[in-house]
């Protein structure tokens, strides 16, 4: 308030501070992606060009970003198929143009890691990197922030004019030293959302023909077919160029040198005999890498495996895994090669542990939100231990690294995910299709027994089969456990299969949630939940009826099960609720359905033994049908309404 301010004498007066928490720069990190940066510590080491490699593709970017190119078009993409080493040489090329004083910002997409795709933080983390470098912009655009947090959450375009043009409009852009500096986006294909993919490209190209940022943009992707359109429009022809980094034998001198130099560095931490490996056999692993740079890099961090029986014996299987291939594959084809590759690398997985990493894939990297779940969560759900996890993940850390911190998992390439989600391409390896429906069928067969078993949410009893580690709390298994069956019924491609559907229509509904702790919640489509149901099953597992709760107007309340089992479904915003929210209903005024209530009013103890004797076992008996006529029931149908306080407040 004072700043620089000496020698005052301030009396008899009051202030008020209406100053925000926090900067705007803060408020903007928050919104960024640091992870994506190109010298982020979550990439470290990130993944670059061998000494002496890919040079001339180096030099034909730098050459481009520095003006003395024949293309002087102020966006420059490079495309090609997975792992022939976009990402190294966009990485190589940052570090190329930071000396030069030429590089603003870099993001380094990556759909594998959730904390890098998220279209919404692209142009907040260039706005961001941008004003570390440039203090009048870093003024201008903390003050703006400041005033309004909230456009860090705006559209797209909106963001852009925001963020970036309009305070760039604001400053001496030649005396700034921002004119001619490079934007790196490596990956674009990996930014969630083909549209977002597209509109990104958009709004860049209109800039660029505007000239509304005095930027060049390098962007690397693969050759997507969304992606090949936007940049096929004339809007964005008109002021790009481009060239393919493709799958090229041209480039097996380069091969050689990284796998010698690397077999090398092995050779001497092991103490290996100067003669090893053998020319024949770097000669051989040459041949199959065929100019796939993935390929040679997983072959290294195969053989530098420590959970091995040591690099001898691994190098041993991957001269006998090459000698084998091309039988299968024919020759030159690098591609189905590294498929195989896959397979040899999970088949390599103990086979008692095989699963429990298939599943760990598939949980990490999808969730409901489709972000990726925590190895915490993953072992809570599972029902083992962080340590099992952690043991389980080693096998495979020559695709995937294991962070300090020991509860999340970095994919060295989206290809190795790619290949597990593809039933095609990985057969009985896909960590989705039948993995995912027999995880459904195990995850209902453990509610089944619990809510058989179980009196109430205080005294949760486990099936006999199931043994939880001491670390896990048995409240959190359950819930994990029955949130994670309900996400996975909602799976894209997945509906509900009949022999789920059958064991869904004999599960107590009002025990399955009544187990819950009353904090607990998570939200589902109910219109498509049931589509995904089979047809014949709709009507006894999740219809709509006049809510048969007393006084309750509601003519469209979410019923889950019939008779016994059945409970009302809490909605709000039209969206079902997995949860107990009976208190919750009653403490917010709303009916169980979720719906206002009529006054409040006093429910007398005969109300209660009418409603235990509706709940009873036949008590709730409308038919099976597919549908109700709701008009056919009276305000007084069977209802679901507490049956005691006591039995609320548990």
């Amino acid at each position: 308030m004072f700043d620089r301010a000496h020698d005052l004498v301030i009396s008899n007066s009051h202030f008020v501070d209406n100053s925000r928490a926090g900067s705007g720069l803060e408020i903007l990190l928050n919104k960024s992606m640091p992870d994506a940066f190109h010298d982020s510590g979550a990439r470290h080491p990130p993944p670059r060009c061998h000494y002496g490699t890919r040079m001339d593709y180096i030099a034909q970017i730098t050459s481009w970003a520095l003006g003395t190119s024949d293309h002087q078009e102020p966006i420059l993409w490079m495309y090609g198929p997975f792992g022939v080493g976009k990402t190294a040489v966009a990485q190589s090329s940052a570090e190329a143009l930071k000396p030069e004083n030429k590089l603003i910002a870099t993001l380094f997409f990556s759909r594998s890691n959730t904390n890098r795709d998220d279209p919404q933080r692209v142009f907040t983390s260039i706005a961001y990197q941008v004003a570390t470098i440039c203090e009048q912009f870093s003024d201008l655009i903390d003050a703006r922030i400041r005033k309004d947090p909230a456009l860090t959450t705006k559209s797209l375009p909106k963001q852009f004019e925001d963020l970036i043009v309009s305070p760039l409009s604001k400053i001496d852009v030649a005396q700034s030293g921002l004119k001619g500096c490079v934007v790196i986006i490596d990956g674009l294909d990996e930014c969630r959302g083909a549209a977002d993919q597209s509109e990104i490209i958009e709004i860049i190209a209109t800039s660029a023909r505007n000239q509304t940022t005095p930027f060049r943009w390098f962007i690397t992707s693969r050759p997507e077919d969304s992606i090949i359109q936007t940049m096929n429009a004339h809007s964005v022809t008109s002021v790009s160029s481009r060239f393919e980094l493709p799958v090229s034998r041209e480039i097996d001198h380069e091969i050689l040198v990284y796998l010698t130099d690397n077999l090398n560095q092995i050779r001497k931490h092991y103490c290996l005999p100067k003669q090893w490996p053998s020319e024949e056999a770097i000669a051989l692993l040459v041949e199959h890498t065929a100019g796939l740079w993935i390929y040679a890099a997983t072959i290294i961090r195969f053989i530098k495996d420590v959970d091995s029986f040591g690099p001898e014996d691994q190098l041993r299987i991957v001269l006998e895994f090459a000698n084998s291939i091309s039988r299968k594959v024919g020759p030159r084809n690098p591609l189905a090669e590294m498929d195989l590759f896959y397979v040899l690398i999970m088949e390599r997985v103990p086979s008692n542990v095989r699963l429990t990493v298939r599943r760990v894939l598939f949980l990490h990297s999808w969730d409901q939100a489709g972000q990726g779940m925590g190895l915490d969560r993953i072992a809570t759900t599972l029902g083992l231990s962080l340590q099992q996890i952690h043991r389980s993940c080693a096998t495979i850390q020559s695709v995937a690294e294991l962070h300090e911190s020991g509860r999340s998992l970095t994919f060295y390439h989206a290809s190795f995910l790619d290949f597990l989600k593809d039933s095609a391409r990985s057969g009985d390896l896909c960590i989705h299709g039948q993995l995912l429906i027999d995880l459904r069928h195990e995850l209902l067969d453990s509610l089944q027994g619990i809510t058989f078993l179980s009196a109430d949410s205080s005294r949760i009893v486990l099936p006999p089969h199931i043994v939880l580690p001491e670390e896990i709390d048995i409240h959190e298994y359950y819930q994990s456990t029955v949130f994670l069956f309900f996400d996975l019924c909602c799976f894209a491609d997945y509906p509900i299969d009949t022999i789920t559907a059958r064991s869904l229509t004999r599960i107590s509904f009002s025990k399955l949630f009544g187990l819950l702790p009353l904090s607990a919640s998570r939200a589902i489509d109910g219109y498509e939940f049931r589509k995904r149901l089979p047809a014949k099953f709709r009507g006894r597992i999740l219809w709509q009826s006049t809510c048969p709760f007393p006084g309750c107007l509601n003519t469209k309340a979410w019923i889950w099960g019939r008779n016994e089992n059945a409970e009302i479904a809490y909605t709000c915003l039209e969206a079902i609720f997995i949860a107990d929210n009976r208190l919750q209903a009653f403490t917010a005024g709303n009916c169980r359905c979720g719906a206002p209530s009529v006054p409040s009013r006093t429910i007398s103890r005969e109300h209660h033994q009418h409603t235990r004797a509706l709940l009873a076992p036949g008590g709730f008996g409308f038919t099976a049908d597919d549908s109700v006529n709701s008009s056919s029931l009276s305000p007084l149908a069977p209802a679901f309404v507490p049956r005691s306080r006591q039995s609320l407040g548990r």
